[in-house]
């Protein structure tokens, strides 16, 4: 196996990596290391430690009783590839062009992995990638990797038990089993070796599983066992009709969830025996939730609180103390990067839209408990489109409430305190008239800083020039690859 040093001599070698790596300057303090984990679809509900008894996460609940836990963080656009373009930009989906899925992120962004590079870490990704789009199932090159430098990772897949990835050459490899495990055990490598390097660089490393993301019923089978007689309570708005399916599901869905906790508890077993915990900074998080039955819905994409809200722990012994506290205020996925960048004395590049909170992390700044976090779905595509109910929508969300404007005008208002369920609209209603009006003006205001003309979503499209199905505006990812798939911002092309 080629060592991660050797790689990083490789891969440093590409121009515009190093071009970019330049652009971002450090501090001199000492750094911490980053162990960022995150799943596919998994809400912020069903975890111990958010009040649901009947999913098994011990692990999880356990690092959340060291953790900091953003409450309300929300993926402000909940679907695959754009959350994973502003992971890693630190940019709205608008900005960075990349919000439809298998679109392919353009080279020129600074992301994460740049800014890091050359403050002196080590970089690697392990599992779904998910921004290249130029072929699921292909190799992506070091110059489309964004600046990450060890490299276990493939585009996209969900067939769990029968996985493959590529490292540093297009020779295909196999994940020897359940997927999820074996990138663990990878990552548990990659941390052991770490520990053990006498180059005194730090590391920042993202490890991305594609569970519990359907299909659902794939966990190994000792997973699946643990909930084949248990009773299971569904969420209040999943209708009568889909209890049945919804039930199996959600059994299925827990499987996959406690296959990962005990991936967790691995991984930070490894961090102890290593020495590694005191100054590794651990996000636990998910890029979306799943609506799973709830309003009679599946998936992702929408502004209901099983899509949007999702889990967010962060953990850093060293300066934090393992030390429990919430933090209400809403985490957006742009404010991610500079946070994380912000937390290691990492320069933010200056062309980044979110907030810097690494201030309230470390305790120095009170969060901003009325602070409206902007969710957008610029054009519905994939498993949302229009036939299925899909819309453009701006919105807001708050620790209290949720807000969305449709093409047509105010579309939902809910008061989440009041109705965690979100089965009561109580948009236009004169009652709140007061309340929606204040919301709306929020929503205004940050469309305005981002620059979002909230335009049809067949316009943004073509704006960019990208070539989608004409019947569900859905980039074919069967197709080989289209170059104008090469993403561009409709705002920069609208404003020159």
């Amino acid at each position: 196996m080629i060592s991660r040093r050797k790689f990083i001599q490789t891969t440093a070698a590409a121009s515009l990596s190093a071009t970019l790596n330049t652009a971002c300057s450090s501090g001199q303090a000492a750094k911490p290391n980053i162990l960022y984990l995150f799943s596919d679809q998994w809400r912020h509900t069903d975890h111990g430690y958010a009040g649901n008894s009947e999913v098994i996460t011990p692990h999880i609940d356990r690092l959340a009783s060291q953790s900091i836990n953003f409450t309300h963080a929300v993926s402000g656009i909940p679907v695959c590839c754009p959350h994973r373009a502003s992971l890693i930009t630190g940019k709205y989906p608008l900005s960075h062009g990349l919000y439809l899925n298998d679109l392919s992120l353009a080279p020129e962004h600074r992301s994460i992995a740049h800014c890091l590079n050359d403050a002196g870490y080590q970089t690697g990704w392990i599992g779904k990638w998910h921004i290249d789009g130029q072929g699921r199932h292909d190799f992506t090159p070091p110059e489309r990797r964004q600046g990450f430098q060890y490299w276990r990772t493939l585009e996209c897949i969900h067939d769990y038990n029968n996985s493959h990835y590529y490292g540093d050459t297009p020779e295909r490899k196999m994940w020897q089993g359940y997927d999820a495990i074996e990138q663990t055990k990878d990552a548990k490598s990659y941390l052991q070796n770490h520990a053990q390097d006498t180059a005194d660089s730090p590391f920042a490393l993202f490890l991305s599983w594609g569970p519990p993301h359907a299909p659902y019923h794939t966990a190994p089978e000792k997973y699946k066992k643990l909930y084949a007689d248990k009773s299971i309570t569904l969420r209040k708005n999943v209708p009568e009709e889909d209890r049945e399916i919804a039930t199996k599901d959600y059994k299925g869905y827990y499987a996959h969830m406690t296959a990962l906790d005990d991936c967790v508890g691995e991984l930070m077993k490894t961090l102890d025996e290593t020495g590694l915990a005191e100054n590794t900074i651990v996000v636990y998080t998910s890029d979306h939730g799943d609506m799973l039955h709830s309003r009679g819905a599946m998936k992702k994409q929408q502004p209901w609180d099983e899509s949007l809200r999702v889990p967010f722990l962060l953990r850093w012994p060293a300066k934090l103390k393992n030390q429990p506290s919430e933090i209400s205020m809403p985490l957006d996925t742009p404010d991610i990067m500079p946070t994380l960048l912000g937390l290691t004395k990492t320069s933010i590049p200056a062309d980044v839209e979110g907030a810097d909170r690494s201030s309230v992390v470390l305790g120095t700044e009170n969060p901003d408990t009325d602070h409206a976090a902007l969710i957008t779905c610029p054009s519905p595509f994939g498993q949302w489109t229009r036939e299925r109910g899909g819309r453009e929508y701006r919105g807001v969300r708050t620790t209290r409430y949720t807000y969305c404007r449709d093409l047509n005008g105010p579309w939902l208002l809910y008061d989440n305190e009041a109705d965690p369920f979100q089965l009561d609209n109580l948009v236009n209603q004169s009652a709140h008239a007061g309340i929606q009006k204040q919301l709306d003006d929020r929503l205004n205001a940050l469309l305005e800083k981002t620059r979002d003309e909230f335009l049809p979503g067949p316009e943004l499209i073509a704006r960019s020039g990208y070539v989608v199905k004409p019947t569900n505006e859905t980039v074919d990812y069967n197709i080989p690859f289209n170059p104008a798939n090469i993403t561009k911002s409709p705002i920069d092309i609208s404003h020159g």
